[in-house]
């Protein structure tokens, strides 16, 4: 496919992706004689059950200033050891997410020889052969339209492969059995405030840590809130649960338009370039860059889990 073709078929896939940061994933009600509760309910009553009392750690923008790729601490070891000892699969890690991870676009290259070049980051090249099958696998944890609320809700999973009252995570981590999550939640429901997203997101950290699967968790591009509050969340969470924290908006921050289309002028979907990090042109553009930073951030995990 010529290069012109491949690039506008590339602006029609975004596009493809409907939900927008501050728009409402519905609600999907039951009739009123089933017993299953709606997924509002169903989180809500697990929210207020289970969801622990934020302890502020970070100054107001001081997540600006973390790194890009994350530091393994003894904390992640310790989740990653009890999960191998649980039985968890050491080469394999699940994506959990929204439109922009339930894409071709997201790590599936590294899956098909020729589709990338690592050029000056050739040694990355034992992290995308330890991980092999992953990076193209099609989570049960991601879909369009997806939020930090639905990831819980049993109403939402894939009723062909994931059992009665299973939510999405829980049905992923069953079938591929993850060492690692990489959790890249970038639309938040209802405009609901950044202290709501944050409950639902320790939840999912929460219920990822008691699994032994080490999560990995992905600030967001964008700032369609206005204030920069839900990656103030992210990164609070990453700090008070001691997990890893791959900062994908420091990365994108000296790129051109902040590494956003300026085709589709949304503020949201990333500009697209081959995953090919040898050529200049391409790393102007935000997808390459999420993908090399998101395999950075794989590799650097993989070796500090390994490190005693």
């Amino acid at each position: 496919m010529k290069v012109r073709q491949f690039f506008l078929l590339s602006i029609v896939l975004l596009a493809a992706c409907t939900t927008a940061p501050t728009a409402t994933s519905q609600p999907e009600s039951q009739p009123s004689s089933t017993p299953e509760a709606t997924e509002t309910e169903t989180v809500v009553a697990a929210t207020e059950e289970s969801a622990p009392t934020p302890r502020p750690t970070l100054g107001p923008d001081e997540w600006m200033t973390l790194p890009i790729v994350p530091e393994v601490t003894d904390t992640a070891r310790e989740i990653y050891a009890r999960g191998l000892a649980m039985g968890r699969d050491p080469n394999h890690f699940s994506k959990v997410g929204d439109c922009q991870t339930n894409t071709g676009f997201y790590l599936v290259d590294f899956d098909n020889e020729g589709a990338y070049s690592l050029g000056e980051y050739a040694s990355l090249q034992d992290t995308i052969d330890y991980y092999e099958g992953s990076f193209s696998r099609t989570s049960l944890a991601m879909r369009d339209g997806y939020n930090v609320a639905a990831i819980l809700t049993p109403l939402r999973a894939d009723p062909k492969q994931c059992e009665k009252n299973e939510n999405p995570i829980a049905c992923e981590f069953r079938l591929h059995n993850p060492s690692i999550a990489i959790i890249s939640l970038e639309t938040n429901f209802s405009d609901r405030p950044a202290d709501d997203y944050g409950k639902y997101m320790r939840q999912i950290i929460e219920y990822s840590i008691e699994q032994g699967v080490v999560p990995i968790l992905a600030t967001k591009g964008d700032n369609l809130e206005g204030d920069h509050s839900i990656n103030a969340e992210i990164a609070e969470i990453a700090v008070e649960y001691d997990i890893p924290l791959w900062n994908l908006w420091a990365a994108l921050q000296p790129l051109p338009n902040q590494g956003h289309s300026t085709e589709l002028n949304d503020g949201f979907h990333l500009s697209f370039s081959r995953n090919f990090f040898d050529k200049p042109k391409n790393m102007l553009s935000g997808w390459p860059w999420r993908n090399l930073t998101a395999l950075q951030a794989l590799d650097a995990v993989r070796v500090g889990l390994q490190e005693q």
